[in-house]
């Protein structure tokens, strides 16, 4: 089975690394047309296809990157995600995850599940999953208005600064990939 790339920022690349991500959310594109479940699961539905792959696919990881080896022969990958400060040579500068090539990837997933659901059905436990953090806002509530903050509210906000301001209020039907890590050679 050929393996897909998929990307990922930093912070859920720490997440991944760490053991706290074994799920992401992706929207459907082209979302569909209809918006009530007992309409999705019509013949006159066009079929998607999970651009993440199915149970078994591997998925290896793009992330901000650069190539510090002395040649082309003998690369040496440094990755932003966990070497934010390094020290890089004049002109020397991070490469965006979209270019990074199969070779220079350190972390390879393996599909468990895919489903397809709307972006607020998420749990509490999906959104641990997503490896979404709790966060103290000075006065450990969330918004500091004397509810605790959850893990679902903390994805929210995490969507909301990848996605855009209105993202999570769109309500859009997104690909559900669970995965496993896989340890490489």
């Amino acid at each position: 089975m050929k393996e897909r790339p998929i990307l990922f920022s930093g912070p859920m690349v720490r997440a991944i690394l760490e053991g706290r991500k074994t799920m992401t959310r992706r929207v459907v594109k082209p979302q569909f047309r209809n918006s009530t479940e007992e309409r999705f699961f019509r013949e006159e539905q066009p079929t998607y296809l999970c651009p993440f792959g199915i149970p078994s696919q591997k998925l290896w990881v793009r992330e901000t990157w650069l190539d510090d080896g002395e040649t082309k022969d003998s690369p040496q990958w440094i990755y932003r995600a966990d070497n934010e400060n390094y020290p890089r040579n004049e002109g020397q500068n991070w490469k965006s995850s979209i270019f990074m090539p199969r070779a220079a990837s350190r972390i390879l997933l393996e599909v468990v599940s895919v489903r397809v659901e709307r972006l607020q059905d998420i749990t509490e436990e999906d959104a641990m999953a997503e490896g979404a953090e709790l966060y103290d806002n000075h006065d450990g509530t969330f918004g500091g208005y004397g509810a605790p903050m959850t893990y679902r509210e903390s994805f929210h906000l995490l969507w909301q600064s990848i996605n855009g301001p209105d993202s999570w209020d769109q309500n859009p039907w997104v690909w559900v990939v669970e995965f496993r890590k896989i340890e490489q050679e």
